[in-house]
């Protein structure tokens, strides 16, 4: 898949971020779950925890790396409460004796030549990010 659209790279990362869960022995339960204004992107669980994770994909040349701000820095306050809101009724809705948590996951991109898939740089999971 070759990416020139914000929207082609965050989707791409999402599915990245499922299968990096995935082989991390995480359930998926839900993609893009919706509530009102709230979208949640990805919600899984594993062992006693019920995972909410916003996944943040950015590009970057190299040299870009060691100066830019990491992507998770994108999940603000306002996003933090709606995630958190949109969890709150996902867990009205499927009750569960499971712990709630809120990940981030952060993919960084290599940006690669026009028509060339970019390469993963990294990618890192933070658990109970807020």
């Amino acid at each position: 898949m070759l990416f020139s659209t914000t929207k082609q790279i965050g989707d791409w990362g999402e599915r990245y971020a499922v299968h990096y869960l995935r082989r991390r022995g995480y359930t998926v339960k839900e993609r893009n779950w919706r509530n009102g204004k709230c979208e949640i992107d990805i919600i899984a669980s594993r062992l006693r925890d019920i995972v909410f994770v916003e996944v943040k994909t950015r590009s970057y040349y190299t040299e870009e790396l060691l100066t830019a701000p990491p992507p998770g820095n994108a999940v603000r306050s306002e996003k933090q409460r709606l995630t958190r809101h949109g969890a709150k009724a996902y867990l009205y809705q499927h009750p569960t004796h499971k712990r709630p948590r809120m990940d981030v996951i952060e993919i960084w991109l290599e940006k690669a030549p026009q028509g060339t898939k970019p390469r993963v740089l990294k990618i890192n999971h933070i658990k109970a990010a807020y």
